[in-house]
């Protein structure tokens, strides 16, 4: 009896470490978001990390568009920024398609649209991304976001002024 429950508990333990160690975990690939835009080093890991991902989930596609976008922050080339930019946006639209009201896949897609010059005519859904991700996190905890996605969520609006009077106020008194 001592035997099974020593190698029940061994399974679990190897389970919980594999969960951990899981380098696609949606606290990971929050990582990278949050810590790629200030290193060109951590953004070329997060990009080649994201280019070994082959599957289909819109939220790590998502994440895939992103390593690329960040990777155009870093480079010098015009010509190699606007590669990366054109990269992300063909993932992204995969993503969108692949779930069109994923609340955080469209929060990506505007976090990067807002950056990019509008004269390139790469940040034409602005607008509809905001209104799919703002529905959701005004519906947290009942959305399905994580309280740490939505919180992220909530400081880039605040922080870029991106929102109408009504708009802050309302996410400003978000329960987190």
């Amino acid at each position: 009896m001592q035997i099974i429950a020593t190698l029940l508990s061994f399974c679990f333990f190897l389970l919980a470490f594999q969960q951990k160690s899981d380098p696609y975990s949606h606290t990971s690939l929050l990582n990278y978001y949050q810590t790629a835009t200030k290193s060109e080093e951590t953004a070329a890991r997060f990009m080649a990390l994201m280019d070994k991902y082959q599957g289909k989930d819109p939220l790590k596609l998502g994440y895939k568009a992103v390593s690329h976008a960040l990777m155009a922050k870093h480079v010098w080339s015009p010509y190699a920024k606007l590669k990366y930019l054109r990269q992300s946006s063909e993932i992204f639209e995969e993503a969108v398609a692949l779930d069109k009201l994923d609340p955080e896949v469209r929060f990506l897609r505007f976090s990067i649209e807002h950056y990019i010059p509008r004269y390139l005519n790469m940040s034409s859904h602005l607008e509809d991304d905001k209104r799919v991700f703002m529905a959701a996190i005004l519906k947290h905890p009942r959305s399905g976001i994580s309280a740490e996605t939505v919180k992220i969520m909530r400081d880039f609006l605040l922080r870029k002024d991106l929102l109408s009077a009504q708009e802050q106020q309302q996410v400003a008194n978000l329960s987190l």
